[in-house]
């Protein structure tokens, strides 16, 4: 199938079979609203719960499916998609905003993602040791955890998801994938790769539609044994509130407000590079954007002058335009919300220093540009998640000062500190309270093989990707017996 420059109709993918919904939808071209991406079907509780009841049936014979086949089925996937990754980083582009180039690079991560997990798939882990009582063997064993409903966000819309559905599957888990409606295609290009893949029918299925609707009978329904979601803290707290009730394993991922500390020893052009890559590009639309800038005082205006300069020669413009910085905001209802941000920062009293204007291009779509602000600690624009291309900068009187404006936030994912001073790069890396660091680099960039999450309302539950996956997708089982 190609997905790049036409239409689609998106279906359902339930036991094996594609299925129309109850009532349809649509996606449209951020970065040219008059081109509809798709038409896409969306269900009800009633379609969902077939979906879930799908994926119960078919867990004990894939559950005890050999390795060697979870493995083969996920080279394949990550096979398709990396030959793939240009037509389905045009589709990544036309339906969410990212730049093709970022778009392209995005779908090569989620390719890789499955190829690694096909690995994994061979080294799942155990132990065998002796027992504290004469005569008896222990062993220590690692076991699917069952019926998982995943729950991706719009940003993105291939690797988010592939980081999820290739452990559920490696580790012999059935799936119930319910993509964001602002990326239907998305969704269901991926789907269509993994239905093709020899995976029996119920394993893997696809379910679109809303929160309300297939979200939710996702999180109360008595067969889901866990669920993994990627969204705002508002939503997690609801979902932990009602999967808790039933004791269903969750793991929750909910976005940050993530410092990048620049301190005076720094290189300037380099924290420069590290500040515009981290808090702008993606259209700021990343949870590990780095949306607070502190900037140790003697190095303060010269670090704004020089980022407003930066700023001002960005190119915003058609995700699929040659030479684009930063493609368009998502949907109207985000760049409303980027929108009434800048108010809120002005009348707060933060100073404007660069952008957050409206953009008229040649293609009607949903166009801003990058926006700084000098703040204070207790203004919103410097603790809220915004989401979008914007960020402040804080003034911070040493590095002690820094480190404690690093910490002052309910968000705990990632933070950055710019510095040639190994002595302050080791104690910022012990004392953030984050789940990742990053020493001279923006907080927006990481691996596909190692853990991510944060702490405090970031995170809840054990880290994505990497070997650290098992923690959620498996369970552990201890066998005791007499030799």
């Amino acid at each position: 199938m190609k997905f790049g420059e036409m239409q689609q109709s998106a279906r359902h993918y339930i036991n094996g079979r594609w299925e129309t919904g109850t009532t349809t939808g649509t996606s449209e071209n951020p970065s040219d609203t008059r081109e509809v991406v798709a038409e896409y079907a969306r269900a009800d509780r009633n379609q969902t719960e077939l979906a879930i009841r799908a994926a119960a049936d078919a867990l004990p014979h894939w559950s005890h499916s050999t390795p060697q086949r979870r493995a083969d089925v996920l080279d394949q996937i990550g096979n398709e998609i990396l030959a793939r990754k240009d037509e389905l980083g045009m589709l990544l582009a036309r339906e969410e905003g990212k730049t093709l180039p970022e778009g392209i690079g995005e779908v090569a991560r989620a390719g890789q993602i499955f190829k690694f997990f096909a690995g994994e798939a061979l080294r799942i882990p155990g132990e065998t040791m002796a027992s504290v009582r004469p005569g008896i063997q222990v062993d220590v064993t690692r076991e699917p955890v069952g019926v998982v409903g995943i729950i991706a966000p719009w940003n993105f819309p291939f690797a988010i998801p592939a980081w999820k559905i290739a452990p559920a599957l490696a580790y012999g888990n059935t799936v119930v994938f319910k993509p964001a409606e602002l990326v239907p295609t998305c969704g269901w290009a991926l789907a269509e790769i993994i239905s093709r893949c020899g995976l029996p029918a119920g394993v893997f299925n696809l379910v679109m539609g809303s929160g309300r609707e297939v979200g939710q009978t996702l999180v109360d329904h008595p067969l889901v044994n866990a669920l993994s979601f990627t969204g705002s803290m508002a939503t997690g707290e609801r979902i932990l509130q009602s999967a808790a009730a039933r004791r269903a394993k969750v793991q929750l991922e909910m976005g940050g407000k993530n410092p990048l500390v620049v301190l005076a020893d720094a290189d300037l052009d380099q924290a420069i590079e590290c500040a515009v890559q981290g808090s702008y590009f993606s259209t700021g639309q990343r949870c590990t954007a780095s949306s607070r800038l502190i900037v140790e005082e003697p190095v303060h205006d010269a670090f704004v002058a020089r980022l407003r300069n930066r700023l001002a020669g960005l190119k915003v413009g058609h995700a699929l335009e040659r030479g684009i910085d930063i493609g368009p905001v998502v949907d109207r209802g985000q760049l409303e919300q980027n929108q009434s941000y800048l108010d809120i920062a002005r009348n707060e009293g933060a100073e404007h220093v660069w952008g957050g204007e409206l953009l008229e291009r040649p293609t009607p779509g949903h166009y801003m540009s990058p926006a700084l602000f000098l703040a204070r600690p207790e203004h919103r624009v410097a603790r809220e998640e915004i989401f979008g291309p914007i960020a402040c900068v804080l003034r911070a009187d040493d590095y002690e000062h820094a480190l404690a404006l690093a910490n002052d936030t309910p968000f705990g994912l990632c933070a950055g500190i710019c510095t040639t001073s190994l002595k302050h790069a080791t104690h910022f890396r012990r004392h953030a309270e984050v789940g990742m660091t990053m020493v001279n680099l923006p907080t927006a960039g990481v691996d596909f093989h190692v853990p991510f999450g944060g702490r405090k309302g970031s995170s809840y539950g054990s880290r994505e990707q990497g070997r650290y996956a098992a923690e959620f997708y498996t369970t552990v089982k201890t066998g005791y017996v007499l030799a």
